[in-house]
This record gives structure tokens, C-alpha cells and sequence, in this order.
């Protein structure tokens, strides 16, 4: 583990060497640690909570195999990116994606995005739907069907998502980092698919998302875009953001979720095609939980390959 003094774990803890390459690029206003491997049309990976980009560090070189440029980014907040203490509300979140793609050189990228990332992913491809060339969503529904579920539905999906209402609290970050970051553990288990969780490669998968957690104001920062998502409930931005998301996606876009899913329960993700008026595909993934890209990996890389080369 890499430490500074106080025990705090440094960011360096995130740049992992392997067959890829860590680059910092300047986009909306922040530096962001973007990993690359590979050339060709680009796909751009993001991650969820409580993760980092090292969520997809066998899918990354993988794909550019595949002859694409795939390019992991650590999201604002994360990793080794940029922490300011503001901007993670879904405008600023889903800019970031736009500046990236922009600031890589890119005029267009498939967009591959997971849980929290899953839902930035979405937000993009409305809000910025010339630079998204095709969608693919894991584990998260459509933020307008995750918000109307949440209050429609309490038993399922209301119930399902208390531990994230919990980071309501204010100083619940200090809950994410104590004890060496097990809460995160906690959380990867209660979400994961139980296939998954008492799999040899958990542990080692749990141990890195500990790590990256404790860097300084990462927990912070991770909690900050859930406590937007609340807030903006009651205010006029969060009113003219849904309305911004009723406009149909334009985007070919890509759903696969887990059946297990305990964070974004199924029948909550499973209406998200009603927001789609591009050429839209559901797929449900038994025996997965909320980390489909972790959980089922061949699976997923196949669907990623398939719906970016078609």
C-alpha cells in the first residue's frame, strides 16, 4: 500500500503498470488520469461507485485487441483525477465526458458506462448526443426511471437504495474510509452477484476499491454526486434537468443488467427503453449482480464488441 505521511494513501496507488498507458488530460475545467491502450474509433470506459478506472482493466486491453482506442478514465473525484469540491451534479458530470472526448482528439466515441458511470453515460448521450456514437449501459437505468422508482416503489426500489441515501449524512465519507475502507468492501458484496463475492478474485478486486477510497477526498467526492442527486430533487436546476432527460436519446444504445442487481433493481432499469427512440437493445444477465463488467466479463466484452461494431 502506498503511503504518505498521516497515513493517508496516495493517488500514485491508482497507476498500475500493465498493457496500457496513464496519461493526465485537461478537460471542463480539471485534470483528469485517463488510461489508454490500443488505436482506432475510440471507446470510452466509465466506471461506478465504488470503483475507479481499474474497474476495467481486463476488458480495456481487450477491446483494443479488438482494433479500438479504449480509454479508461478515473471520473472527477476518483482515482488520480482532479478533486475539486464541486461539479458533480449531472450537467457538470455528463461535460466532463463531452470536454474528454474533445480534449483526446476525438470527434465521437462509443461510451461504455457502469452503475454511477452508467448513469453519467445517459446524461452524456442526451445532453451531448453528436459526440456519443453509441451507448452501452450496465447496471444502471435511466436516471428518470431510477427517480420515479425510488418514490413509486417502496418496497423495491426505495428499500434498495438506502445504503445510498445514507450518504446523505453529512462527514458519511469518514464511514467510507475507516477500518482500511471495509464499508467499501461491504458495499461491493451487498451489490455483487453471490457468484462473484465468494470468487478467490473478490478479495483482491475489494482490496484495490479499499485503497483508491482512502486516497484524500475521494470519499468526499464519491458522495457528493449522490447527495446532488437528492438535493436536486427539490430544486429548480434538478426540475429543468428532468426535463432536459425527457427528450428521447438519439444514441444507439446498449442496456445489460444484472437480475441479481441489488442496488438498481431490474423492474426499475427494465422501462429505460421508453427514453430511447434510436435503435435500443435490453439484455438481462443471470446469476450477475450490479457489477456486470467484473461478474460476467466474457459476456459483457462480447456485448461491447458486438454493439460497437455494428
Amino acid at each position: 500500500m502506498t503511503e504518505q505521511r498521516g497515513g493517508a494513501v496516495d493517488e500514485s496507488c491508482v497507476l498500475t503498470e500493465g498493457p496500457w498507458t496513464h496519461r493526465f488530460v485537461g478537460a471542463n475545467g480539471s485534470r483528469f488520469h485517463v488510461v489508454e491502450a490500443g488505436t482506432g474509433p475510440m471507446v470510452l470506459f466509465l466506471h461506478g461507485f465504488p470503483e475507479y478506472w481499474w474497474a476495467w482493466h481486463e476488458i480495456l486491453p481487450a477491446v483494443a485487441d479488438a482494433g479500438f482506442r479504449a480509454v479508461a478514465v478515473d471520473l472527477r473525484g476518483y482515482g488520480a483525477s482532479d478533486k475539486p469540491p464541486r461539479g458533480y451534479d449531472g450537467y457538470t458530470l455528463a461535460a466532463d465526458v463531452a470536454g474528454l472526448i474533445r480534449a483526446l482528439g476525438e470527434r465521437s466515441a462509443t461510451v461504455v458506462g457502469t452503475g454511477a458511470g452508467g448513469l453519467i453515460g445517459w446524461t452524456a448521450a442526451s445532453f451531448h448526443p453528436t459526440l456519443v456514437r453509441r451507448l452501452v449501459v450496465l447496471g444502471a437505468p435511466h436516471p428518470l426511471r431510477l427517480r420515479a422508482a425510488i418514490f413509486a416503489d417502496p418496497r423495491g426500489q426505495f428499500t434498495a437504495s438506502t445504503p445510498t441515501l445514507k450518504f446523505q449524512l453529512p462527514r458519511y465519507e469518514h464511514v467510507l474510509t475507516r477500518d482500511g475502507g471495509a464499508a467499501v468492501e461491504e458495499i461491493l458484496r451487498r451489490w455483487g452477484g453471490p457468484r462473484w463475492t465468494h470468487s478467490p478474485e473478490f478479495e483482491a478486486y475489494a482490496r484495490c476499491c479499499r485503497e483508491a477510497i482512502q486516497i484524500p477526498q475521494a470519499a468526499f467526492c464519491a458522495m457528493e454526486g449522490y447527495r446532488w442527486a437528492f438535493r436536486s430533487v427539490l430544486r429548480l436546476h434538478g426540475y429543468r434537468f428532468v426535463r432536459l432527460m425527457q427528450k428521447p436519446l438519439v444514441t444507439p444504445t446498449l442496456q445489460l443488467h444484472g437480475a441479481l442487481d441489488a442496488a438498481s433493481l431490474p423492474r426499475t432499469a427494465q422501462g429505460s427503453g421508453r427514453y430511447v427512440s434510436a435503435p435500443y437493445e435490453w439484455r438481462l444477465l443471470n446469476g450477475v449482480g450490479h457489477f456486470p463488467h467484473v461478474e460476467a466479463r466474457e459476456v459483457v466484452l462480447g456485448e461491447i464488441l458486438r454493439w460497437t461494431k455494428s
